[in-house]
């Protein structure tokens, strides 16, 4: 596989992992997040952003640039907070990495790949984008809003070499994995897989695991009925 990846949100997690996997299978891979990466490879750079700067676009764009085309960009960067922790406070940083964070990652890598006529731009959403979240209402709503965008961008460029997969997973092992209660968690090498298959199969929407998403889909439903109720 000689693509160009660039990975947003890679110091840790599912980014970190899914990096590995690129370069395994032989990308140019390029990682950008808040913090530095202790990955050493021929083939990886790693970039030190922050996604709510406001010269994020400007930077990213100059890395791209002197870098090269960017062939697979996957948007990991994410963040939640605890309503309980953080009240409202942490809210509009989250909408901004979870959402923001996206669309001007998307604004500065798909116009290059539409000229090119190809191109696949990944964003990692969650099951939480199925109901509001009592619990963490900013990180639910900026999935949502994530993966709304995701699924929109997907149809409009449907049919111009660029593909926009939109992958929801449940619960991960990983530092985001706060509840108490966590059914079906998978470790991070296993999303990592998930998203390579998406890199290969190159849906609109690829969701994992399944049977977390029924549960998901009765917690909604119930949630819904009390809403129409109250």
């Amino acid at each position: 596989m000689d693509k160009h990846a660039l990975i947003v949100g890679c110091s840790d997690g599912i980014g970190l992992g899914v990096a590995r996997v690129l370069l395994r299978d032989g990308c140019l891979v390029t990682g950008v997040s808040r913090s530095p990466s202790a990955l050493a490879h021929e083939r990886y750079e790693h970039a030190v952003f922050d996604v709510t700067a406001p010269d994020y676009a400007t930077s990213l764009s100059a890395l791209v640039g002197r870098r090269g085309p960017v062939d697979v960009c996957v948007y990991c960067a994410g963040i939640g907070k605890l309503f309980a922790d953080a009240g409202l406070a942490a809210d509009p940083r989250v909408l901004q990495v979870n959402l923001v964070g996206a669309a001007i990652t998307a604004e500065v890598v798909i116009p290059p790949m539409l000229q090119a006529g190809a191109g696949h731009f990944v964003g990692l959403s969650s099951l939480a984008d199925a109901f509001a979240s009592r619990d963490a209402p900013s990180y639910a709503a900026s999935k949502a809003g994530l993966s709304s965008y995701l699924v929109g961008l997907a149809l409009a460029l449907r049919g111009r070499g660029v593909y926009v997969t939109n992958v929801r997973f449940g619960f991960v092992d990983t530092k985001m994995a706060r509840s108490p209660v966590r059914p079906f968690m998978i470790s991070v090498e296993r999303a990592a897989d998930v998203v390579k298959t998406a890199l290969r199969r190159r849906p609109i929407q690829l969701t994992y695991p399944k049977r977390m998403a029924l549960l998901v889909w009765l917690v909604a439903r119930a949630q819904a009925v009390s809403v129409w109720r109250s």
